[in-house]
């Protein structure tokens, strides 16, 4: 790894599949840090498998494993564990999702490791948590929306909940669980302290996002519900459809702006009313507003929509999809697309370097690799043979 990048030196073991672990692992390996990705030699990751396939492997995998190295190793095989033991004997970080308990039974619980190396810093990353009544439940990312509140407010008033496109649930637990490690490297470095558990639970990771509903709940007994596109309180902020059948996000509701966007749509009317002036008038003629923005949106095309509103400096955006995305300047200026190429030597672009650091940029070396395709070198690299490594395959250990 680029020895300019911020987490250089550090080097993180992930014992995890599919999302939530995976991905905080990815974005330790996309700012420099060693990531050794430990899998199964029964098939490894499930998400090599998932969503759209090129020639046998996921277009995902390739970049929810750039940067990292993989080897297979069976946990239920003692030499196996050994293996790990030794990998996490010199490791900063441990990475795994498992279900609470998993590890413990196999022998590698907290106790085991923090003993073997009392400068580790073990991310535990599951559905409920470590602790608690449902502790032992299994708890997907749809679960935790679902129990953190998210689910519960998206949507339309008149239609039962959904999901957003996305796992996010997974990837907002995967940003705590980086969070976290970063802050337990600091305490262990800056402090002078020891390594220490970071236990993120999915439910918790959806719930710490959701504003300001707890205290709306216990002061009013206010219960936000779901509102379809608008923010009720604040007015206008909302979706709209253009004469073209495409779709157009409009924030409008600051003060100053909704008066230039009124003027901008002819509406001078109201943007020189009293009533209007501020948030909470605008919110009380929530419905009123929004039909004269709908029908104004409704006869443009999106094109002059988006024109008279960037004179008018209102914030907007159409709803990107990822076609728009491939022609936006704006991703392109800030290479959000990187270019890269599959293992047949088929050039892809995948997603850019979030965040950007001015002056240890994080980077991508290589594309997510096959199935125990660093098995020889990170094992020797432990100090074991060449002879020993094949009788741990041999013996069905990796």
């Amino acid at each position: 790894m680029n020895q300019a990048k911020p987490l250089a030196g550090l080097k993180v073991v992930e014992l995890g599949t599919l999302i939530a672990g995976p991905f905080a692992s990815r974005i330790c390996a996309e700012f420099g840090a060693e990531v050794i990705k430990v899998e199964s030699p029964d098939g490894g990751d499930p998400l090599r498998k998932w969503r759209k396939l090129y020639e046998g492997t996921s277009l995902w995998w390739f970049v929810q494993a750039r940067n990292k190295r993989s080897i297979t190793l069976n946990l239920k095989h003692e030499e196996g564990r050994e293996v790990l033991k030794k990998l996490l004997a010199e490791a900063d970080i441990l990475i795994e999702n498992f279900r609470p308990g998993v590890l413990e039974k196999l022998g590698l619980g907290w106790d085991v490791l923090h003993a073997l190396n009392p400068k580790l810093v073990m991310v535990r990353l599951s559905g409920f948590g470590q602790s608690g009544p449902l502790k032992d439940q299994p708890g997907f990312g749809a679960v935790g929306e679902s129990m953190g509140g998210l689910r519960y407010i998206t949507g339309f008033e008149d239609r039962p909940p959904v999901r957003t496109g996305i796992s996010i649930g997974d990837s907002i637990a995967a940003l705590w669980g980086v969070i976290g490690a970063l802050m337990a490297l600091r305490h262990r470095e800056v402090n002078g302290g020891q390594g220490q558990v970071v236990d993120v639970a999915l439910y918790e990771a959806i719930f710490a996002m959701m504003e300001s509903m707890v205290p709306e709940f216990d002061v009013f007994g206010f219960i936000r519900e779901r509102t379809g596109n608008i923010m009720p309180g604040i007015t206008p902020s909302s979706i709209h459809t253009c004469a073209d059948g495409k779709h157009i996000q409009i924030g409008a509701n600051g003060d100053a702006i909704f008066q230039r966007f009124m003027r901008a749509i002819d509406r001078a009317d109201l943007a020189d009313d009293p009533a209007l002036a501020d948030n909470a008038g605008r919110d009380t003629r929530r419905d009123e507003l929004y039909g004269v923005i709908d029908r104004w949106a409704a006869s443009l095309p999106l094109s002059e929509v988006e024109a008279v509103l960037v004179r008018a400096e209102v914030p907007a955006s159409r709803i990107y999809s990822a076609e728009d995305m491939f022609a936006d300047p704006q991703f392109l200026a800030r290479e959000m697309f990187l270019s890269a190429k599959l293992p047949d030597g088929k050039p892809f672009k995948m997603p850019g370097i979030v965040p950007k650091l001015s002056e240890t940029p994080g980077g991508v070396e290589w594309t997510g690799p096959q199935l125990g395709e660093h098995n020889a070198q990170v094992l020797s690299e432990l100090g074991y043979s060449a002879e020993r490594i094949a009788e741990l395959k041999a013996g069905g250990a990796i």
